[in-house]
C-alpha cells in the first residue's frame, strides 16, 4: 500500500485517482486500504467512505474476474431489461449485486449508462452489448471462457 501511495502527493484533491488506482490493483478497496488512504491524505475514513459508497465504481468486496452490469433505467427497463437480469442471474447462478463463488463474475445493475437508444443493454468487462436479446447471453458467455483458453 505504501509503494502505491507513493505515487501520489499527500492532497485531498488526490482521493478518487488513489481509489481508482487501488481499485484496478486489488479488484476492491479494503479497510485497511481506507486506513492507509486517510492518513496519507489527512482526511477521515468516513469521508473516504462517503466518497465510495456515492460512486458505483469502488467496491468494498472483492469482485469477480469478469463484471456483468446491466442497465435498469426506464428506456432499458420498457425493452427488457428485467428478463436480461433474469437470464444473467439464472446462467451466472447468481443474484445482481452478488459474486459467484469461483470469484469468476460478479452481477450488478445500474440506473442508467446513457446509452438509451441502445437498450437493453449489459456490459460486460467494459464491453456494450445493446439491443440484448436472451437467446444472445449464452454466447457473450462462451466468448469469455473462449478469451481465457486464449
Amino acid at each position: 500500500m505504501d509503494t502505491l501511495l507513493k505515487e501520489f502527493q499527500s492532497e485531498q484533491k488526490d482521493l478518487i485517482h488513489v481509489l481508482h488506482k487501488v481499485q484496478s490493483e486489488l479488484g476492491y478497496i479494503p479497510p485497511e486500504a481506507i486506513s492507509a488512504i486517510s492518513r496519507h491524505l489527512k482526511i477521515s475514513e468516513s469521508e473516504i467512505y462517503g466518497v465510495m459508497t456515492f460512486y458505483k465504481a469502488f467496491s468494498l468486496k472483492p469482485r469477480g474476474k469478469h463484471i456483468v452490469t446491466i442497465c435498469m433505467g426506464t428506456a432499458c427497463h420498457v425493452r427488457g431489461a428485467p428478463r436480461i437480469l433474469d437470464e444473467f442471474e439464472r446462467r451466472l447462478d447468481i443474484e445482481a449485486g452478488k459474486t459467484s463463488e469461483d470469484n469468476q463474475f460478479t452481477l450488478e445493475t445500474v440506473n442508467c449508462v446513457g446509452a438509451c437508444a441502445l437498450g437493453p443493454i449489459a456490459i460486460v468487462d467494459g464491453e456494450y452489448h445493446g439491443q440484448l436479446k436472451t437467446n444472445q447471453i449464452e454466447k457473450i458467455l462462451s466468448s469469455l471462457e473462449t478469451e481465457e483458453k486464449e
